[in-house]
């Protein structure tokens, strides 16, 4: 009794290895590959869920079908205008084919140095074919594309899709900064210097044109005034014409006192004039002209 109890819980414990070494789960975020003796010899496992595989003589191996990052080191590159640039990338991709992935590189640290060495080739390829103002301006996302294009290609071969390349930061080295930063100042101080030369120019112009208007203006004024200054003064004349032509001694008298006003403004006025002289005429008593 003893023994077939004992039978039994080693049999048991085969059976339980067994089923260890048979089954196995792949997860919702994974794919399996089995393999026999290093080969593969089942179709890969794509779907989450129980599967199996022989015990003790096929493996499984998991991929992750996730999108995995690589974050490749900076690299010095030199753009067509032979400019040195430290530039930072980094590729985003995943694994479609698990089977060609496990045939050229086996595994993940093998397939991220064989990528980092295709980004590494096409930036220098492509970024090679550019100036470094093309990375400041609107070809950058047409130069991206094509190295995206030509890592795609490349990285087929390895079972791996690339999903994103992008270039996170391109810049010059640090001793070539200074002679950059340099450059850029002396052209920046040069732009403003001819605006604000184009600035003093316009504005001595409008200046000019400004006082040409109001000289242009006074003249028009003072001839204008002079114009009806000379019209006043004749109708004035004319009105003491007509006057002196209807009381020639009442019009005398009226001269006489405008003279007498225009002679004694001021308070302390003294005037020498001998008592015979007509300007003096109406201040004689009895003087017979006054009505």
């Amino acid at each position: 009794m003893r023994n077939s109890l004992g039978l039994l819980g080693v049999l048991a414990a085969v059976l339980i290895i067994v089923a260890f070494n048979t089954f196995f789960v792949v997860e919702q975020r994974e794919q399996a590959l089995i393999t026999q003796f290093g080969e593969p010899r089942m179709p890969v496992v794509q779907e989450p869920g129980l599967a199996w595989k022989v015990p003790f003589i096929q493996t499984v191996t998991f991929f992750d079908k996730r999108i995995l990052e690589l974050d490749a080191p900076p690299e010095e590159v030199i753009a067509s205008d032979r400019r040195r640039i430290v530039v930072d990338a980094f590729a985003r991709y995943r694994i479609v084919n698990p089977l060609r992935y496990y045939q050229s590189v086996r595994t993940d640290a093998v397939a991220r140095q064989r990528l980092s060495s295709i980004l590494s080739s096409s930036l220098r390829g492509e970024l090679g074919k550019k100036s470094f103002a093309a990375l400041l301006s609107s070809e950058r996302s047409q130069l991206m594309q094509a190295i995206r294009d030509q890592i795609k290609a490349q990285s087929l071969g390895l079972g791996i899709e690339i999903v994103d390349v992008r270039i996170r930061r391109a810049d010059l080295p640090k001793e070539n900064l200074e002679a950059v930063f340099g450059r850029m100042q002396t052209e920046r101080q040069r732009e403003a210097a001819g605006i604000r030369a184009s600035g003093d120019e316009e504005s001595t112009r409008i200046k000019s044109t400004a006082d040409k208007d109001v000289t242009i203006i006074k003249a028009n004024a003072t001839r204008k005034s002079e114009i009806l200054r000379g019209e006043g003064d004749a109708e004035k004349n004319r009105v003491l014409g007509d006057a002196y032509g209807q009381d020639r001694e009442f019009f005398e008298f009226y001269r006489t006192l405008k003279a007498y006003e225009a002679s004694m403004t001021g308070a302390n006025t003294t005037m020498v004039i001998s008592p015979d002289s007509p300007f003096f005429k109406y201040f004689q008593r009895g003087h017979t002209g006054t009505r």
